[in-house]
């Protein structure tokens, strides 16, 4: 394992959280998040924590200005910085190792939480109903608009921004590791599965075998994705989940092979010259001068022709 190196703030050492915020990080600076995040600190009484992970980025100036920026926090935070990559799975992991509340939030260091009272809100539900699972949501709210990012856009606000209801036909497939509370008990029961490298597919295949015995809670604490992908960037996501994909349904056939994704990976399987399916849409992506619904149409379709070759 790398080699960690641990920051507390002055309030770490005497808190007793009920809350833990676990936010992994690699080479993004996740200083505006922690500043949200530390401005409800007057109003939480020490009841959340925060662990952030640098899964490897090696910049040696950001973290000397994270340790600096965590020594002066109200809330109690710990930094851990690694010497090299662990993975997200891994990483998750290992945050998960260092907290002490009996509920975790995993968030990723590009949200941005939708309200001020956004920890307030995580703690509210744990008193009420204390969940095994529970995925507070996407929005896209603050996200930005750039040209660049407009196919990105298209499919997260089809697949992934979507309202309680939507997501409670399939508790087990909405559920990210980007906003997502986790109950000390479930998760000592399913951790990560550290098999799962790259991009992709881990946290939904986590949600699949904890749904076999906890509920998946859908609620509406939603947090925007700041980190929308440029399509080239998105693409090469997509080609690297392949492996994971083929892994879940080795897992959980019978759950993926209801997703519509599956269904359009199999028929395209059956083509003659999928090869050339998959190139042509391929180049039909990177067409800049198409809306940006029908290049996200025809980037589902590549990714579904990528599939094709694990199904």
């Amino acid at each position: 394992m790398s080699r960690a190196r641990r920051t507390d703030s002055p309030t770490w050492a005497g808190a007793t959280p009920r809350l833990s915020v676990l936010i992994p990080f690699l080479r993004d600076d996740p200083t505006d998040l922690l500043n949200r995040l530390e401005a409800e600190a007057p109003d939480l009484n020490g009841q959340a924590e925060v662990v952030l992970l640098d899964d490897g980025t090696g910049d040696a100036k950001l973290t000397a200005a994270l340790e600096q920026r965590v020594a002066t926090l109200r809330l109690p935070a710990r930094l851990i910085t690694l010497t090299a990559n662990e993975g997200r799975s891994r990483g998750r992991n290992r945050l998960a190792s260092a907290a002490r509340g009996n509920s975790w939030l995993f968030l990723d260091s590009d949200m941005r939480p939708d309200r001020s009272d956004f920890l307030a809100a995580w703690l509210a539900l744990i008193q009420r109903e204390d969940p095994a699972v529970a995925f507070g949501g996407f929005s896209l709210m603050q996200a930005p608009t750039d040209a660049r990012y407009a196919v990105h856009r298209s499919i997260a606000l089809k697949s992934e921004c979507l309202p309680v209801e939507a997501r409670e036909q399939a508790p087990e497939k909405y559920v990210y590791t980007s906003n997502l509370l986790v109950r000390r008990d479930v998760f000592a029961a399913e951790a990560f599965d550290p098999a799962f490298s790259g991009w992709g597919w881990e946290d939904v295949e986590w949600a699949m075998r904890v749904a076999r015995n906890h509920a998946v809670r859908h609620v509406d604490i939603p947090a925007t994705h700041m980190g929308l992908d440029t399509t080239a960037s998105l693409m090469a996501k997509y080609e690297q989940s392949a492996d994971n994909f083929a892994r879940v349904i080795a897992l959980h056939a019978e759950v993926v092979s209801t997703y519509p994704s599956y269904r359009a990976a199999r028929l395209i399987r059956r083509l003659p010259a999928r090869g050339a399916f998959r190139s042509l849409v391929r180049s039909v992506v990177l067409q800049d001068w198409l809306p940006a619904g029908a290049r996200a149409f025809a980037l589902r379709l590549y990714r579904a022709a990528l599939y094709a070759e694990a199904v």
